[in-house]
């Protein structure tokens, strides 16, 4: 029986940089009761608390869900009626300057000049730095037209593979590109996940929409985990339906 269901955030549990909505709350909390949870995603701590905190309620069974922030590089548990960080990886100062001439290079050979962006389009977050095509803060109806079949991104991510090889670059989201250390990614934190709850590999289930070679999802499945490709949150909520009515069939006092 499973026993850690893990998550992706953007496009998985919610669209990029939008809210969970209510189904998807409720869902959530729904599974949180039978299972442990965990959600792995490249966007940052404050992103998570935005997207994904801010919309579920606040209760006891917040103890059975871990949260990784940035590939996995940082972790969160909640303990005493808050969310303590356990462990954060940031990169040097030499590493964070190469990443981000590199970044800037990489961006103006594939020359992908957006008509417009919207906030930041790139975030140093001390353990990762992201690309994103469009900034920031980008509507999400410009984001999924922008780079529907990710061919502008993978072409982005052999420039910088080549340019920073001792890195890990990963797309993500919807335009976005995560840079993170060598073996810093979602399978990083599927075994910090296994070391820190206890919990085989093979007793957890990874969803996610980004589980094409290339993508940042891909990790897991590399890591061994039993994965579940989604297309979207609309997609996901009729898996979590899934596996609480699996899991409560496996457990009818669950």
């Amino acid at each position: 029986m499973k026993k850690l269901i893990v998550f992706d955030l953007d496009g998985t549990l919610a669209g990029s940089k939008s809210p969970l909505d209510a189904e998807m709350s409720g869902l959530l909390h729904d599974l949180l009761l039978i299972v442990k949870v965990a959600v792995i995603s490249g966007g940052d701590w404050p992103q998570f608390e935005e997207q994904l905190l801010s919309n579920l309620p606040l209760d006891e069974r917040l103890a059975n869900l871990s949260l990784l922030p940035t590939c996995g590089t940082k972790f969160y548990r909640y303990d005493s009626a808050a969310w303590k960080q356990v462990y954060s990886e940031n990169f040097t100062t030499a590493e964070r300057d190469k990443i981000l001439s590199s970044l800037k290079k990489a961006i103006g050979i594939a020359d992908f000049k957006p008509d417009k962006l919207w906030g930041q389009q790139i975030e140093d977050r001390g353990s990762q730095i992201t690309f994103s095509a469009l900034g920031q803060q980008a509507p999400l109806e410009e984001k999924i037209k922008w780079d529907p079949d990710v061919a502008k991104r993978k072409k982005i991510k052999a420039i910088l593979d080549g340019l920073i090889p001792e890195f890990s670059v990963a797309t993500g989201g919807s335009t976005s590109i995560d840079i993170t250390e060598p073996g810093i990614d979602k399978a990083y934190g599927i075994r910090k996940l296994r070391d820190l709850l206890g919990i085989s590999i093979k007793e957890m289930i990874y969803v996610g929409d980004a589980l094409y070679v290339g993508g940042n999802d891909h990790p897991a499945e590399e890591a061994g985990v039993d994965c579940i490709p989604v297309q979207d949150p609309h997609e996901t909520k009729r898996v979590i339906q899934t596996i609480i009515a699996c899991l409560a069939v496996s457990d009818p006092e669950a």
